[in-house]
């Protein structure tokens, strides 16, 4: 890690997973320019990419012909290949998508439906009694088998990435926050804890940050982000054997959220989550109209996200309707981490990548899961409109 230089010929706002893929892609289209990342933290990949499930989707949830669909599918493919080639720990652990009434089964039959239409692999329907084959102290009356999903840990990836960068010797500068974002003849000029780097092109992979950076530079306004908290329980270690690989509820689909599940994580533990509570930045997200609409239309869930955030019982008893041998004495400890969600000002949650530009700019408004498992697939689309953009 070094620090931020005044000048640069291309600069990537944000050191995650996402921006640590951008620069890469980048740097390996233009291997003579000069190259920045810009990272707020004093670590590469230690906020949104490090506090997740760690799962590698398949692409099962998502709308056919969408960004999400078609860069998951493409994206994990190439994960796997990379952490094979890196000897990153990763196992394809599969997963198993549980109806647990009869109505939920027409949200598993579109779920199939989309799985078949994105091209996931082996994706296989389950019948009650086959669930046990796969996990032994699952209930339910059907379920969806993808048996090409699996985890990783993405900051050991997100290391591997600005390692990879370093290499090429590309600059990687921590705990250098982006606060100000000007015009400059020629530059775009990036203000920052270090001082200034001016650079000819900026990308921002900035999460929380990143339509507050969009509009310093010229962008929309709209999306906002408005973020949202998750938190997870860990399992104790002596009842981790209820949980083989990764264990999913059928989801809301009008919510661009998964559900509480259990995960298998790289590590061998166990977690259950994530909630999704509301996690305003300040009374701004609060009131701001696309908030207030938002609210308005969920409240009813939102109530039911601070009960579980409040309660390790409840919590615990939302897994036990999938697996019921679960007790909130089960679990043990915990993680938390924020997302990362644009909000329409019409109270829409997006439920896409959105990537737009400004002058000398791109920005990536929305990159909530699946995006670390796109993140390589993803980089390739937005090295692509660099290269428009920048007139490569």
């Amino acid at each position: 890690m070094a620090g931020a230089p005044g000048e640069c010929d291309l600069a990537v706002v944000g050191g995650g997973i996402l921006g640590l893929a951008v620069a890469r892609e980048l740097s390996a289209r233009r291997p003579d320019a000069s190259l920045t990342v810009l990272e707020r933290a004093a670590e590469v990949g230690t906020l949104q990419t490090a506090h997740n499930s760690g799962v590698i989707h398949a692409g099962i949830y998502y709308a056919p012909g969408s960004l999400k669909a078609r860069l998951c599918v493409s994206g994990a493919r190439e994960l796997y290949g990379y952490c094979e080639q890196r000897g990153i720990p990763h196992e394809r652990c599969g997963k198993l998508l549980v109806a647990r009434s009869d109505a939920e089964l027409a949200g598993l039959d579109e779920l199939e439906r989309r799985g078949r239409a994105n091209g996931v692999a082996g994706l296989r329907r389950l019948a009650a009694g086959e669930l046990r084959e796969l996990e032994p102290h699952v209930r339910g009356v059907a379920g969806l088998y993808s048996p090409d999903t699996g985890v990783v840990d993405f900051q050991a990836v997100a290391r591997s990435l600005a390692a990879d960068l370093e290499a090429r010797g590309v600059r990687i500068a921590t705990s250098c926050g982006v606060e100000s974002v000007t015009q400059r003849p020629g530059r775009i000029a990036l203000g920052h804890s270090q001082g200034e780097t001016r650079a000819g092109f900026a990308v921002f992979c900035a999460g929380a940050a990143s339509d507050r950076l969009a509009v310093a530079a010229g962008a929309s306004p709209e999306p906002r982000i408005v973020p949202f908290r998750g938190s997870y329980l860990y399992l104790r270690p002596d009842r981790s054997h209820l949980v083989k690989g990764l264990i999913y509820p059928v989801p809301d689909p009008a919510l661009p959220f998964l559900g509480v599940h259990l995960s298998r994580h790289v590590d061998g533990r166990v977690s259950l989550g994530p909630s999704a509570l509301l996690w305003p930045r300040g009374a701004g997200d609060l009131v701001w109209p696309g908030t207030v609409r938002m609210a308005q239309r969920w409240w009813r869930v939102g109530v039911n996200e601070l009960r579980w955030s409040l309660s390790r019982r409840r919590f615990a008893a939302a897994a036990a309707e999938y697996v019921p041998e679960l007790r909130p004495r089960d679990f043990r400890g915990g993680f938390a981490g924020v997302r990362a969600q644009a909000v329409g000002r019409d109270g829409r949650l997006l439920d896409d990548f959105v990537v737009s530009q400004s002058e000398r700019a791109l920005h990536v408004r929305n990159a909530p899961s699946p995006a670390a498992t796109s993140s390589l697939a993803l980089a390739r689309l937005i090295g692509d409109r660099a290269d428009s953009l920048a007139g490569a």
